[in-house]
């Protein structure tokens, strides 16, 4: 099922951890299948024609979790990154990231910066990590970054200095879990975009469930305030 309609879809992969917990599992195996799912997703994705698919890997407000969970997640991503290279440059697939990755150790952040020049002649689709990932801290580090530059800004200025500037903003935004709220996620850019929000979790997140979204989703008539 084509979706040339929809060119950027965004995820809120929530319910890691009761999943494992569900499973009478440590969190730790949720996250790693919630990491295997979104393999699944993102090749996909790509399959269909969606041009941006970003992920809600970690929010800045991930921080506040115990200490042990944190540094399990850090050695996560940076398995992630590397195991999933081959699948990105197999699917012609152009890594990026948004939020502030200063704050993460010079090993994860020298993983960021591999993927994306390994796959920076992609053009099938390009999959954004979300990780140390705030709203609310990005559109602060925008309106920094127009302070110095001194001039009164309008909401091109802002959209260009923001972490997206250059993507198109949400089109379709999906939060598995069961939780219907955007957890300073993207505030700026799903001012237009469709919710979807789904109690599964994200581990039993399926391409049988996506695709009645996407089904439900070419159904609706976007008008951005317009009549």
């Amino acid at each position: 099922m084509l979706v040339n309609d929809l060119k950027h879809l965004a995820f809120i992969m929530d319910g890691n951890g009761r999943w494992a917990q569900r499973q009478n599992k440590k969190r730790s195996n949720g996250h790693n299948k919630g990491a295997k799912n979104a393999r699944t997703i993102t090749e996909y994705c790509v399959k269909i024609g969606i041009k941006y698919l970003t992920l809600y890997a970690f929010s800045t407000e991930n921080w506040k979790r115990p200490k042990i969970e944190i540094e399990f997640l850090m050695k996560l991503l940076i398995k992630f990154l590397k195991k999933e290279l081959k699948t990105l440059q197999k699917n012609n697939i152009k890594f990026d990231t948004i939020g502030d990755i200063s704050r993460f150790s010079k090993p994860l952040q020298q993983a960021v910066l591999h993927v994306k020049k390994e796959t920076s002649q992609c053009t099938g689709m390009t999959q954004i990590l979300a990780i140390n990932y705030g709203s609310r801290d990005e559109i602060t580090r925008a309106v920094n970054r127009a302070i110095k530059k001194g001039k009164k800004v309008d909401e091109q200025d802002i959209s260009n200095l923001l972490d997206t500037s250059n993507f198109p903003d949400i089109d379709l935004l999906i939060r598995t879990g069961g939780d219907q709220r955007l957890s300073n996620f993207l505030l700026w850019q799903n001012a237009y975009a469709e919710l979807f929000f789904t109690n599964t979790l994200w581990p039993d997140f399926s391409i049988g469930e996506l695709e009645t979204i996407l089904s439900k989703y070419r159904t609706t008539s976007r008008r951005f305030g317009a009549l």
